[in-house]
């Protein structure tokens, strides 16, 4: 005879989470990041080149659909990213949203690029300092993206590299220098992009150098998505742009 139970439904609010292949960093970050809130992070990977360029960005788009169709429905999910800046900008942020609605109908979507453009509003950003560890076709791409919409990159480093491994290996320390370098210019904030860049764990010391918002490639994403699922909360020592209310 069958052992009887009970149902629950006690699931809390749950992330969904496009990770790419060669990623090695931006799974740990955000899951450390809703684990804090006690919140979960349902993952699936999509192919992608271990090297960074136009072509091989654009090409992730061919699976961008059947990757977001093996996160679980019916299980909590408020919002789901796609965790990679350059690509999201190669590929076209509205088709990337496109793509991934094609599996989950009205499900709000945002990725690196799109969660910047919306910190920079929330925080009244008009002039951004940029570091990147792209090759300078990808950074211009950045670029002409970011001054599209009106937001001037003021100051711009680039560590020049196009394999991800390289860029997973980065220290934290030459990144922070760097940050503080292109922080003491005429910005009102300073991003270093790449959800594959070790950049999240320094925020706080850089905004204590620079008295200026830090933000990097996986603190934005996490931020839009838990504000695009609803979620309210302040939490500390993750940067200042937790103050923010999503704008509009």
């Amino acid at each position: 005879m069958p052992q009887p139970f009970e149902i629950i439904d006690d699931r809390p609010t749950a992330i969904g989470l496009i990770v790419l292949e060669t990623d090695e960093l931006i799974e740990p970050e955000v899951d450390q990041f809703f684990g804090h809130l006690k919140q979960r992070v349902y993952h699936t990977r999509i192919a992608s080149a271990p090297d960074v360029t136009p072509e091989t960005l654009a090409k992730m788009a061919d699976g961008m659909t059947a990757s977001a169709s093996q996160l679980p429905k019916g299980c909590g999910i408020g919002a789901i990213g796609y965790g990679c800046t350059s690509g999201a900008t190669v590929i076209g942020e509205d088709r990337v949203a496109s793509l991934i609605g094609a599996a989950h109908p009205g499900m709000p979507a945002s990725n690196p690029m799109s969660a910047l453009l919306a910190a920079c509003s929330a925080l009244g950003v008009q002039k951004l300092g940029l570091l990147t560890p792209y090759v300078m076709n990808v950074s211009q791409a950045l670029i002409a993206r970011l001054e599209k919409a009106g937001i001037e990159v003021s100051d711009f480093l680039t560590y020049e590299q196009v394999e991800e491994t390289t860029v997973a290996r980065i220290a934290p320390s030459s990144t922070r220098d760097a940050l503080v370098q292109i922080g003491q210019g005429e910005c009102d904030a300073v991003f270093a992009s790449c959800t594959n860049l070790r950049a999240w764990e320094i925020v706080d010391e850089v905004e204590a150098a620079i008295n200026k918002p830090m933000l990097c490639s996986n603190q934005v994403l996490a931020w839009h998505l838990l504000r695009l699922s609803g979620g309210t909360e302040t939490p500390q020592g993750f940067g200042r742009l937790f103050e923010a209310p999503l704008d509009g």
